[in-house]
């Protein structure tokens, strides 16, 4: 007889344990929160261009409204400073040591004249190491003697001596300048504008002066501290005397002292040239009104600034309004990643990751393109190239700011998508 023996359930076998539970649930027994999920930072930038990759001339487009704020503002404050840079070397190479002096209205309003003695005795004073001046002459200036009397061109006949070259810092661009001899026959040095418009390219050539013929010596390049040459006919004081009755007294006296004594000197010239009433003479420093015109620039410049910010502003409503239709484009691959455990942060962090991307690729392109307008603007002008790496990197700072803002909404409105409508619909 057999018998049959049923042994109860072993329960399972220590060779094949079973398998722990989620962290979830044990922390759920142990009444813990469960541990938040997150997303790693090359995840962030992969999930971030994923939507760029699969749209990229829309992705473009919008990143161009970005560029060209960024572009604007770069290459106006870079062309500024390019330009302010242009200035600083010029009178780093002019001096800023120049003075002028001249006839001024008495307390009648009429016209007054400086004494003949002028140049002498500024250049008594201590601390000026070069004075010279010109005074204006009745004379016409013309191509010959057939030309219309009454086509002046805006040049002016003026007697000088022989320093005003070395005072005044000018160049010659063709020919020599006056000396000893040629002081005493019509001979003439022709400021650039002049030149230009008598249409002499070289000495040798005559132009008519009042009535007679005068030869062309020299030609002077553009006088940034002393424009008013640059419409000049220069002659000799001596010539000028026998011909057309000058005086010597001048119209206007330049005055180079040493940089120390600038303010001391510009102080004494008044009373130096017309002690009875000095209020009758006018001192100017040249450089002064070449700052002036810089500042006038910066304004300028402030203002093209605002309206690159404007332009700025525009970008950042366009990408906006990308990352928005983005969204409504992709709430099934919203929902779809939702219901496989994306959480709404995760949502958020991959749309604002994406706006922050597109704004970057905006800065990043306008900053090359404002920087390449400026070389070229600075090329064609022959300025030094200055573009200051702080504005870069306020461009691009600012460009990230504007995608965090503008991609804040779609990101949050993207995160509060539910993944049944949102796969539903």
């Amino acid at each position: 007889m057999s018998a049959s023996i049923t042994s109860a359930d072993p329960g399972p076998s220590p060779s094949a344990p079973s398998a722990p539970p989620p962290a979830g649930q044990v922390a759920a027994r142990l009444g813990e929160r469960p541990p938040r999920s997150r997303l790693l930072g090359r995840d962030v930038l992969r999930l971030g261009t994923a939507g760029l990759r699969t749209r990229p001339a829309r992705a473009i487009l919008s990143a161009l409204g970005i560029a060209i704020g960024i572009a604007a503002m770069i290459a106006v404050v870079g062309i500024s400073t390019s330009s302010q840079a242009k200035l600083n070397a010029q009178l780093a190479a002019l001096g800023t040591n120049l003075l002028t002096a001249q006839a001024g209205k008495s307390v009648f309003g009429h016209d007054t004249k400086l004494p003949p003695d002028t140049i002498a005795k500024i250049g008594l004073l201590d601390g000026v190491e070069s004075v010279s001046g010109y005074g204006d002459l009745t004379a016409g200036v013309y191509r010959n003697h057939l030309s219309d009397k009454d086509a002046t061109g805006g040049i002016t006949a003026r007697a000088t001596d022989l320093h005003l070259l070395g005072t005044v810092g000018a160049k010659l661009a063709a020919g020599s300048w006056l000396d000893d001899a040629t002081a005493n026959f019509a001979a003439v040095v022709l400021g650039s504008k002049a030149a230009e418009r008598l249409g002499v390219v070289s000495t040798g050539s005559q132009v008519w002066i009042g009535d007679q013929y005068f030869t062309v010596v020299g030609i002077l390049e553009a006088v940034p501290l002393a424009p008013e040459l640059d419409t000049s006919a220069l002659i000799g004081a001596p010539i000028a005397r026998s011909q057309f009755g000058y005086d010597g007294s001048p119209t206007v006296v330049y005055e180079r002292s040493a940089d120390a004594a600038v303010d001391s000197v510009r102080s004494r010239l008044g009373r130096t040239v017309n002690p009875q009433a000095p209020d009758e003479v006018t001192v100017s420093r040249p450089s002064d009104a070449l700052a002036a015109r810089n500042a006038a620039d910066q304004a300028f410049t402030g203002l093209l600034v605002g309206l690159g910010s404007v332009a700025l502003l525009v970008g950042g409503i366009g990408v906006a309004n990308t990352m928005i239709i983005s969204v409504l484009e992709r709430r099934r691959e919203i929902g779809l990643r939702r219901a496989l455990g994306a959480t709404r942060s995760h949502i958020r962090t991959q749309f604002l990751a994406e706006a922050l991307l597109l704004s970057a690729f905006g800065g990043v392109l306008g900053s090359l393109i404002g920087v390449a307008v400026t070389a070229g603007f600075a090329f064609i002008k022959g300025w030094p190239l200055t573009v200051p790496p702080l504005t870069l990197v306020i461009a691009v700072a600012a460009t990230l700011l504007v995608g965090a803002v503008a991609g804040l909404y779609p990101a949050i409105r993207a995160a509060r998508t539910h993944p049944t409508a949102a796969l539903s619909g």
